[in-house]
């Protein structure tokens, strides 16, 4: 049962392709896993494209038909081919990578403190996004902390709560700075959870802000 979706503006960001190169990742591998959200995209998709066709036709500049045919004759451009990903890190059984991070290298996981993990996601095409996968053990707790801009994050597998309600697998969350919160794993297995933040998180503690600037998170 996924009980937590995205809103319906990065639904329609989804539809339109205007969202940045995290959030579209995050959202994407949300929409793998859940019919609702697809069928949603799919209905804005359609509004959209209803739209365009109720618009009034407009006239082209006298000289666009001689530049379109001027660059049918130019040699194409060949845009180099993106890095191969190479190989992932481990992930338990029956937990699948999510195909909106295929054309993306993941770094091996890397020790973040006592029973948590993270690694690095490389988006080729947009090298600033800060994309990371974080894999945090049973019962553990992250720091509390807030948000200098926006965190998605897709629940891969196993589930956390954080005083505003419980995520597990196949989950959605949004936090901004006006969410301060503690996620804390549940106790029946670890949590895999893929994320990309806007800014930075913004820990309360100074060994967790530390740690939080060699991550980069």
């Amino acid at each position: 049962m996924i009980s937590h979706h995205p809103s319906d503006e990065l639904l329609l960001g989804a539809a339109a392709g205007t969202l940045d190169a995290g959030a579209a990742i995050v959202v994407g591998a949300h929409l793998e896993s859940c019919a609702q959200c697809r069928a949603r995209v799919h209905a804005f998709e359609s509004v959209g494209g209803a739209m365009l066709e109720s618009i009034e036709p407009a006239l082209m500049a006298p000289e666009a038909l001689a530049r379109t045919l001027a660059m049918i004759g130019m040699p194409p451009v060949v845009p180099p081919p993106p890095p191969m990903p190479g190989p992932r890190p481990d992930l338990p059984d029956g937990v699948a990578w999510p195909r909106s991070l295929a054309d993306c290298a993941v770094s091996r996981w890397r020790w973040m403190g006592p029973g948590m993990r993270w690694s690095r996601v490389t988006v080729p095409h947009a090298k600033d996004a800060n994309v990371f996968l974080l894999r945090i053990g049973a019962g553990k707790a992250l720091a509390h902390h807030t948000h200098s801009g926006v965190e998605l994050t897709q629940v891969m597998c196993g589930s956390f709560h954080d005083g505003r309600a419980v995520f597990g697998a196949g989950d959605f969350d949004a936090a901004d700075g006006s969410v301060r919160h503690q996620p804390v794993l549940a106790t029946g297995g670890e949590c895999i959870c893929l994320a990309s933040v806007e800014g930075r998180l913004v820990f309360d503690s100074a060994i967790a802000r530390m740690i939080g600037s060699l991550v980069g998170i």
